[in-house]
C-alpha cells in the first residue's frame, strides 16, 4: 500500500503572513518557506510573529530542504529562527538566495546553513519528490512556484503571482511550463489567494511608470517614496524616474539599503552610480533635485516613515513642499496604524499620495480573472487555496467550484490542519493544537497570548500596585503604600486612594490573618472597588508583608 501524501499548513492559511507548508511522504519531508508576520495593532511589544512549527519538533531530522518561492520577509523572515532547529539545505533562486545570506549572517548562521542556488527550469530530486521551480511574475524578481512530483502524484504550488504580461524585470510568467503540468495531469494545485475578493485583473507593474511619471512632474520640492525593503522591483522604476526627471536618489532605512546593495551585486538593479547620493547630502541638496527611498510603508512607528511622521529622525524631517508617497497596500491589520502616519505627516505641512487616491501602487497577488486562468490552466483534480485570510481562502474555493471542480475536491482549511491525498482521494485531518509564535526582543517564544493580554490591559487602564505591612493577626501596621501608572494622578485622587485603603484594610481584619490566598483576596477587593467607582479595571497586584 502506498503511503499517503500528508500536507500540512504550518502559516499563511487564514492570514496574510508567515507562509509556511510541510509536504511530507512517509519519513521525508520538504517544506516551502517559512515567513514572518506583522503584530496586529492589540499586540503591544511584539515585533514579529513567526509559525508554530512545533508539529516538526519530533520530525527535525525528516526534513530534507527548505524550498523558497521569493524573498519577501512573510515568506523568508522566520528562516533565522527555523534553522536554529533544522540541518537541511535551502533552495532558493540567486536574488532570493542573497537575501537569505543577509538574513543568515545578521544571526550568525551563515556558515552553518547549506544554501543551494536554483534557476527557474531547473529539475531536481530530493529524496522522493522531484522538484521543477517554474518563473511566475510578483512585486520583487526572481520569484517561483515549484512543481513537486511525488510518490501520489504532481502537486503545484503558485507562490505569490499575477500574470503580468510587461512585468517591471521584462520576464513574464511562464505559461507553458503551466500547461506542460496540466497535460501531466496535477493531483493538486495550492494556490495564492490573496485577492480573490478583487474582480477583473491586477493591472501590470507597468503602469506605476506612467504614475510616478506625473509625481516627478507635478512635485516642486523633495519626494519621499515609502515602500517595502524587499520591494526590489520599485526601487528599479524610482531609479528609473529619478534619471529622467533629472534628480539624484537616496535610499534611507538600514533593511532597504542592505537589500539595494544586494540587488545591485546580483545585477538585479541596474541603477547608475552617479544618481545615488548618501542621505546627508541629499538634505543639502535643492528639494526639487532629489528623491528619497525609505522603509515605514505599513506605518511601524520604528521605521524611517514612523519617526519622520512623530519627528523623531535624526536625518530627515517634514519640509513644506514635500511630497510624500505611500508605494504599498496597507497589509489586513494595520489600516489604522498607516492612516496614522499619512495623517501626522499632513499636519506637518506635506502632500502625502497612496494607492487611494494616486496611481503608485499596484498588488503583486493575482486577482479573481487571473485566479480562474491559474486554475483553468493547471486544471487539477483537487484545489487547496493558500495564501490569504479565511475570507480569501473561501472566495477561492467558491471560484473553484464555478469552474467546474467539484466541492467536495477542494479543501478550505487554516493552519494546523493536516490534508492526506491519495491518488483519488483527499481527507481532511482533525486540526492540532497550534497558534502564534511571538518575537520579542531578543525573545521567541518566550512571550505568550497571557503577556500580551496584560500589555493591553495596562495600556486600557494602567497599573495599581499596593504594598502592605501586616501583622500574622492580619492588623496593617504602618502606612499602606500605593503607586499607579496610567490609572491616576496620585495627585488628584487623594480621596479614591484613601477609600482603597479603607478596602485594604477591611479585607485583612476580615480575614483574621496572613493566609496562602490573602494577597489574592486583597487583589480582588481592590479590583471590585476600584471598577465601581471608575469603571475602569487596571492590573491590580498586592504585595502583603
Amino acid at each position: 500500500m502506498i503511503p499517503k501524501l500528508r500536507i500540512v499548513p504550518l502559516g499563511g492559511l487564514g492570514e496574510i503572513g508567515k507562509n509556511m507548508t510541510a509536504i511530507e511522504f512517509g519519513e521525508q519531508i520538504i517544506l516551502i518557506d517559512a515567513g514572518i508576520m506583522f503584530p496586529e495593532n492589540d499586540m503591544l511589544g511584539i515585533d514579529t510573529i513567526i509559525p508554530d512549527y512545533s508539529y516538526l519538533d519530533d520530525k527535525f531530522d525528516k526534513v530534507l530542504a527548505v524550498l523558497i518561492t521569493h524573498g519577501h520577509e512573510d515568506h523568508v523572515g522566520a528562516l533565522p529562527h527555523l534553522m536554529q532547529d533544522i540541518d537541511a539545505p535551502i533552495y532558493a533562486t540567486p536574488l532570493t538566495l542573497g537575501l537569505i545570506e543577509g538574513k543568515l549572517r545578521g544571526a550568525n548562521l551563515l556558515h552553518t546553513v547549506d544554501l543551494r542556488t536554483i534557476e527557474a527550469g531547473d529539475i531536481f530530486n530530493v529524496g522522493s519528490f522531484k522538484i521543477e521551480p517554474f518563473h511566475v511574475a510578483h512585486s520583487i524578481p526572481d520569484c517561483v512556484g515549484f512543481g513537486i512530483t511525488t510518490p501520489v502524484g504532481l502537486i503545484v504550488h503558485t507562490g505569490d503571482y499575477k500574470f503580468d504580461h510587461t512585468p517591471a524585470d521584462g520576464w513574464p510568467p511562464d505559461f507553458a511550463k503551466l500547461a506542460e503540468f496540466s497535460n501531466r495531469g496535477v493531483l493538486a494545485l495550492l494556490a495564492d489567494s490573496t485577492n480573490s475578493d478583487k474582480p477583473g485583473w491586477t493591472p501590470s507593474e507597468n503602469t506605476i511608470a506612467e504614475g510616478f511619471d506625473e509625481v516627478f512632474r507635478n512635485a516642486q520640492g523633495r519626494i519621499i517614496i515609502a515602500t517595502f525593503a524587499s520591494l526590489i522591483s520599485r526601487i528599479q522604476q524610482v531609479a528609473d524616474t529619478a534619471v529622467r526627471h533629472g534628480r539624484k536618489m537616496a535610499i534611507i532605512g538600514r533593511s532597504m539599503r542592505t537589500n539595494t546593495k544586494i540587488a545591485r551585486e546580483l545585477g538585479y538593479l541596474n541603477i547608475p552610480d552617479d544618481i545615488v547620493v548618501d542621505i546627508d547630502i541629499a538634505t543639502k541638496m535643492p528639494p526639487s533635485k532629489v528623491v528619497i527611498m525609505a522603509t515605514g510603508a505599513q506605518g511601524e512607528p520604528s521605521a524611517v516613515m514612523g519617526r519622520i511622521a512623530n519627528g523623531r529622525h535624526r536625518n530627515l524631517s517634514v519640509q513644506e513642499g514635500d511630497t510624500i508617497v505611500f508605494s504599498a497596500h496597507a497589509i489586513p491589520g494595520n489600516e489604522e496604524m498607516v492612516y496614522r502616519t499619512i495623517n501626522r505627516l499632513y499636519q506637518r505641512g506635506a502632500t502625502v499620495l497612496y494607492d487611494k487616491i494616486a496611481n503608485v501602487h499596484v498588488s503583486g497577488h493575482a486577482s479573481r480573472e487571473e485566479m480562474k486562468l491559474m486554475i483553468n490552466l493547471i486544471r487539477p483534480k483537487f484545489l487547496i487555496p493558500v495564501h490569504g485570510e479565511i475570507r480569501h481562502l473561501k472566495l477561492h474555493g467558491k471560484l473553484g467550484v464555478e469552474l467546474g471542480i467539484p466541492e467536495e475536491n477542494i479543501a478550505i482549511v487554516e493552519n494546523g490542519t493536516p490534508l492526506e491525498l491519495a491518488p483519488n482521494q483527499l481527507t481532511i485531518c482533525p486540526r492540532m493544537p497550534g497558534g502564534y509564535i511571538f518575537v520579542d526582543g531578543s525573545g521567541v517564544g518566550d512571550i505568550g497570548w497571557p503577556v500580551v493580554r496584560d500589555r493591553d490591559k495596562l495600556a486600557q487602564a494602567g497599573y495599581f500596585f499596593v504594598v502592605v505591612t501586616a501583622s500574622p493577626k492580619g492588623k496593617v501596621i504602618g502606612k499602606i503604600e500605593i503607586r499607579t501608572r496610567g490609572f491616576v494622578d496620585n495627585n488628584s485622587t487623594e480621596e479614591l486612594l484613601m477609600d482603597a485603603e479603607d478596602v485594604i484594610i477591611r479585607t485583612l481584619e476580615n480575614a483574621g490573618g496572613k493566609d496562602e490566598g490573602i494577597e489574592r483576596r486583597v487583589e480582588q477587593a481592590v479590583s471590585r472597588f476600584l471598577y465601581d467607582e471608575t469603571r475602569r479595571r487596571p492590573i491590580v497586584q498586592v504585595v502583603i508583608k
